[in-house]
């Protein structure tokens, strides 16, 4: 039996915020393409409630973001860790930013008033926990450990 090599980072190849772009770019183009089908009758109340979604999205991505900042660690997920980050909105979530995109994305889906978005959000979240969630998580626990795993089992992925 031979040894595994250590991993030297998580090995996604991508933004991950590209994930969410393409899947809200092809709902608004099918949106556009005639095939509306708008959340409400509209107004500016649900553009306000779509603009405070997003904003509110933004705001844990972005305290995501510093928190790893902080911590010194990458933020972009084809880098090496440098540490485990366990605080501020890691405390709650394992994936803050990616809520936050989540949330932003509704936030969007609600202010363009189109479903469309949101009816291929799962397919975003399926892609995005395939391709990048699992992959790091697979990273992590290889050069985190134990450390990794009570983390884990103290919080959750998502919320």
């Amino acid at each position: 039996m031979t040894a595994r090599t250590p991993l030297s980072n998580p090995g996604v190849r991508f933004p991950p915020p590209f994930i969410f772009a393409v899947g809200f770019l092809i709902g608004w183009f099918v949106d556009r393409r005639g095939r509306g089908l708008p959340l409400s009758g509209g107004g500016v109340a649900l553009a306000r409630i779509g603009f405070g979604i997003l904003i509110v999205g933004v705001g844990l991505a972005a305290w995501g973001i510093v928190t790893f900042r902080r911590a010194r660690t990458a933020v972009i997920p084809h880098h090496a860790a440098s540490q485990l980050v366990a605080s501020g909105p890691y405390r709650f979530t394992r994936n803050p930013m990616y809520v936050g995109l989540t949330i932003v994305y509704i936030g969007g889906a609600v202010v363009l008033n189109s479903a469309w978005p949101l009816i291929l959000l799962p397919v975003v979240l399926i892609v995005l926990a395939h391709f990048v969630v699992v992959r790091e998580e697979r990273y992590l626990s290889d050069a985190f450990g134990d450390e990794y795993a009570a983390y884990r089992s103290r919080v959750r992925r998502w919320l």
